[in-house]
């Protein structure tokens, strides 16, 4: 170690650099991942070497460095540390990575408050943490230009960060200026029609003509013009990402009148559903979409008296709850990040589970969190490195979005102590220009305090993080579609979170929720979009509030009062405390190093006894606007939707020859099919304990599980099963260039009849399974995008009927459209997520999908059809010979098949259980014989409608792979047949370590693992 110091000396706080280098010898994964970055690139590097970089701004004598540097940043097992920059290579460059000032650096933080702790004579305000990370590059090819090549495509991301081709250290870290107040009034009264939408998208407000003439014509009434606060609260309440204005609005729906517009339903039908009028015209009003399908289905199904009792809480909070035992319910939520993360992959993701957990805290009297899950639609890995100069202006690597995603929501997770039980990846190059990730959390909470609320006179009290710049704007933006300058324009509604800091905020929450007593507070949310304007305005809707802005703690100096207002900081929670409780309050916080702020208080009305929103800086006001006003006033234009249905295709005569069996290994290379074990083994799946079914199955834990169990107390063999269904290949864009007759209706009813028979095929009881929907959708300004949306909700609203499972919550994202550079538009397919809850009674009788034994028999439960419009066969072989309708779910044989597989597993006569879903039949017998290492001998009967080809690789919904003990198999078929369900026993499962079929198909087992797990193309 040297005694170089690369800082100043001639004033008392200097900023001194210490890097941390592995010794010698030491693996650097690190640098190993860089290294192979270059190589994709092309870039001739023969080493690189990195180190962690730490810049620290404080009064130290050269002993307090280093004992810094020895005691606390380096382990001296394997690291040493370096005073100074260590000098270049000699035949080599330099670059490194820091954080943009500004940019939430969570290590930073933990080093700061560790050097504090280390020497108790500094106080926290006077240190300042910044870290880095530094790459010496050695070899031919290591230049300056090489070096930035590297650097913009796999490491760093200049939106959030700063490359330097050079040691740095600032001579002094910016802090920020004091902010002047100065009350800024915005001219909007006078303004026309065109300069309101002009001012709408140059403000980010990005709110409709229809929106903006209201507020203006209010101010106009009010005979002033609006501060600038009170139009960015609009904004912020008013966006798409927190009022859902598009799902609750009336809709008037028309088609071309191929088909009836529920298949099987005429008009008059039509006009008996809830909300619904048939026009003259023949088209259809929707008082509101949401109400009258997703939720109108929800309230018909709780009208049974068992399932009204067992949803404790739908649609009126942060998640929803359902009844687990008679003392607890499960509060479960789905959110989607999709814009952050188009920027910022790691910091999207990793708020986007944060903001999600938070959720679920935020629910009731706060809710404790269990697990995590996460779904992920991006385009397909092989766009890699080598082709980033050829993609569009403003878009990542997809290679690049999906590792950072991951990362992002595994840190999150792992470093909360919370498991990520469940999750999939979709692949389809439409998700170039914007990637959509999907963040699940699932909580306990006592039934007791499922529900809160605000009392006039509470104290308004935030605990957790500080406020920055940090997401500012982040709710209007992900209400707007992305374009090529969103990565410059948008850079401030970027998030980076600090699970940490989350952590002890859920530690100090769930202790005063279990005070004696009682709860210290009456009321709880989470402050996620829009920040305070969204997290206080919502809680104070019927109380009003009065908020004291410049009690808020802050990152920096020199935020304005709106940006305090508005700003996304993470890890903050919002609290309505009764006076005689802060006190108390705030000794706990103390006592776990939580922050503590009151902001003001709930309890404000004008003379009329109408709640208002006061907000004030310094004493002085600088917005009031009327709660009734902000929460009602949105307009709600009739939007007009459209949808034009596929004409009838024929059927061919003469059907292709296929090798089945190179057909199936393709199949198991396919992306959406192959193993995603390493993004699986990077979650800690097992902490808290009550991992029951986890993500990985079989005897060498390498399976793929349909679905989760977890034991949320471990005293109760009761259980919790958590599935997923998502198909966006049968929508509208399915492969149009082999002109499948896509439907957003079908592709809906087949998304929740895959996450019921996931999470049944655990274990699940079908009569208390609750699911979540979460649309992702393009533009639905477009009037048949809106129609895509209309059709898939009232699938929703037929599928939760038929399967009798009740949604208790919801999220939309509603923009996911990339406009380039030169005009294109890159639109996202269609994407509905559903997330199914089932209760599990006994987690002894749960089953898994790795076959268990020689001389079982496999039954197909369940019809093929032959249909293969949207599958993954059409993707790897391109055949058109085939029947290219997309399949359809039978919604009276798909319930009863569900219920038929839970009675067999209930009963104990299933020993294993798999649903035949992307790839069709094959891949899924494929699967379950590789995951329990034991071959099969299969037998499957062509007919004169289906082909073997299409037994084969159909992806029709509705289907059960089950695995019955010989000796079981006539009582088990019989109970099938009892119960009017299709089914067919059509193999045996067999000492050999092969698949076998019809003496067609004779593949090693060990063949058809090696292909899943590591697919040439990734």
């Amino acid at each position: 170690m040297t005694a170089t110091i690369s800082s100043r000396t001639d004033v008392a706080v200097i900023v001194h650099r210490v890097e941390v280098w592995l010794q010698a010898g030491e693996p650097d994964p690190i640098a190993a991942s860089a290294l192979e970055e270059a190589r994709l690139l092309g870039c001739d590097i023969d080493q690189i070497r990195t180190a962690r970089v730490y810049l620290i701004e404080a009064d130290l004598a050269a002993t307090d460095v280093g004992r810094i540097a020895t005691e606390l940043l380096a382990d001296p097992v394997n690291q040493q540390a370096q005073l100074g920059a260590e000098p270049p290579p000699k035949r080599g460059v330099i670059v490194e990575i820091h954080h943009k000032p500004g940019v939430m650096d969570p290590e930073a933080q933990s080093t700061r408050d560790a050097i504090v702790e280390m020497l108790p004579h500094l106080d926290q305000e006077a240190v300042t943490v910044r870290t880095g990370t530094r790459y010496d590059l050695t070899g031919a090819g290591a230049t300056r230009q090489s070096a930035q090549q590297l650097a913009l495509a796999a490491l760093a991301n200049p939106v959030i960060q700063d490359i330097h081709d050079q040691p740095y250290v600032p001579e002094r870290f910016s802090h920020g200026s004091i902010y002047e107040l100065k009350i800024r009034h915005v001219p909007l009264v006078g303004l026309d029609d065109v300069e309101l939408a002009k001012l709408s998208r140059d403000a980010h407000l990005f709110l409709s003509l229809d929106e903006m003439r209201t507020i203006r014509d209010h101010y106009r009434e009010s005979g002033r013009e609006p501060t600038d606060i009170e139009l960015e609260t609009f904004a912020q309440t008013w966006s798409e990402h927190c009022v859902h204005k598009t799902l609750k609005s009336k809709v008037q729906y028309r088609d071309n009148g191929l088909e009836s517009f529920i298949p099987g339903l005429s008009l008059q039908e039509m006009s008996l559903r809830p909300g619904h009028t048939v026009n003259s015209d023949g088209s259809i009003t929707i008082d509101n979409l949401l109400k009258s399908t997703i939720v109108a289905a929800t309230e018909q199904l709780c009208r049974d008296a068992a399932i009204g009792d067992w949803c404790v809480s739908v649609f009126s909070d942060n998640a929803g709850v359902v009844r687990f035992d008679d003392d607890d319910g499960i509060a479960v939520k789905v959110e989607t990040h999709n814009h952050p993360s188009a920027i910022e992959p790691y910091g999207g993701a990793a708020t986007g589970i944060g903001g999600c957990i938070r959720d679920i805290m935020g629910t009731g009297l706060a809710a404790r969190p269990i697990a995590n899950m996460d779904t992920f639609a991006v385009a397909p890995p092989s766009i890699t490195n080598r082709e980033a100069t050829a993609l569009p202006k403003g878009i990542i690597v997809p290679q690049r979005i999906l590792q950072q995603v991951v990362a992002g929501v595994r840190d999150y997770g792992n470093r909360m102590g919370i498991p990520t039980v469940n999750g999939s990846v979709y692949f389809d190059e439409d998700y170039l220009g914007n990637p959509l990730v999907f963040a699940g959390c699932v909580g306990l909470i006592p039934l007791e305090m499922a529900f809160g609320e605000p009392q006039s006179g509470d104290r308004i009290i935030v605990l957790g993080g500080h406020t920055g710049r940090d997401g500012i704007h982040g709710a209007t933006f992900s209400s707007a579609e992305l374009t090529d300058t969103h990565s410059h324009e948008f850079s401030h509604a970027v998030q980076i979170g600090n699970a940490i800091t989350q952590k002890k905020m859920l530690d100090v929450i769930i202790q005063a929720r279990d005070a004696e007593g009682g709860p210290l507070y009456n009321a709880i949310t989470d402050c996620g979009a829009g920040g305070f304007s969204s997290a206080v305005g919502e809680m104070g809707q019927k109380v009003g509030a009065k908020v004291v802005l410049s009690s808020a703690p802050l990152k920096y100096q020199g935020l304005s009062y709106t940006e305090i207002w508005i700003s996304e900081a993470q890890e903050r929670m919002v609290l309505a405390v009764p006076p005689d409780n802060v006190v108390s309050l705030r000794q706990l916080c103390d006592s776990e190093d939580v922050e503590f702020c009151d902001l003001g208080q709930y309890g404000v009305f004008n003379d009329q006894g109408e709640p208002l929103l006061i907000l004030t800086y310094n004493g002085v006001e600088v917005g009031r606007i009327s709660m009734p006003l902000l929460h009602d006033g949105i307009p709600t234009p009739t939007r007009q939707a459209w949808w034009q249905c596929g004409a009838e295709q024929s059927k061919p005569d003469v059907p292709s020859q296929v090798d089945i069996g190179e057909t199936l290994l393709s199949l198991l290379a396919h992306p959406n099919i192959a193993s995603k074990h390493w993004i699986v083994r990077q979650y800690d799946h097992e902490v808290q304990g009550g991992s029951v079914v986890k993500p990985l199955v079989g005897p060498h834990q390498d399976g793929p599980s349909d679905a989760a169990v977890i034991r949320p107390k471990l005293a109760s063999d009761r259980g919790v099963a958590v599935g997923a269904g998502m198909q966006p290949g049968i929508g509208e864009k399915a492969i149009p260039a082999l002109a499948c007759d896509g439907d957003s209706y079908w592709m809906a009813l087949a998304s929740i009849d895959e996450a019921v028979r996931n999470v049944v095929c655990v274990g699940a009881d079908p009569a208390r399974i609750a699911i979540l929907d979460n649309f992702c959708w393009p533009g639905c300004d477009d009037s048949k995008q809106l129609g895509s949306l209309v059709r898939a909700s009232e699938a929703c609203y037929d599928a939760a009927l038929a399967y009798r499972t009740p949604f208790v919550s919801g999220k939309d994202s509603l923009n996911n459209q990339f406009t380039c550079e030169e005009g294109r538009l890159i639109t996202i397919p269609p994407t509905l997520l559903i997330t199914a809850v089932g209760m599990v009674d006994d987690v002894k009788r749960c089953v898994t999908m790795d076959a268990k034994a020689a001389g079982d028999v496999l039954v197909l439960v369940g019809q093929t059809t032959t249909a293969l419009g949207g599958s993954h066969y059409l993707r790897v072989s391109g055949d058109k010979t085939r029947d290219m309708h997309i399949p359809r779910v039978d919604l009276e044989a798909g319930p009863m098949a569900a219920v038929a597989v839970a009675r067999l597993i209930s009963n104990g006569m299933v020993r294993a259980a798999h649903d035949c879903s992307d790839g069709g039949l094959l891949v899924a017998v494929a699967e379950m014989a590789f995951a329990g290492r034991i071959g099969i001998d299969l037998k499957l009967v062509e007919s004169h409608d289906i082909d073997l080809t299409t037994l084969c690789f159909a992806e029709t919904p509705g289907r059960y792979l089950v695995e019955i003990e010989a000796a079981q198999q006539q009582a088990a078929t019989a109970q099938l047949e009892q119960a009017g369900v299709s089914y067919a026993v059509i193999g045996h499962f067999a000492e050999h370590d092969r698949l076998a079929l019809n003496s067609l198909v004779n593949l090693s087992l060990n063949q058809l693992l090696e292909t899943w797990r590591d697919p040439l193309d990734w």
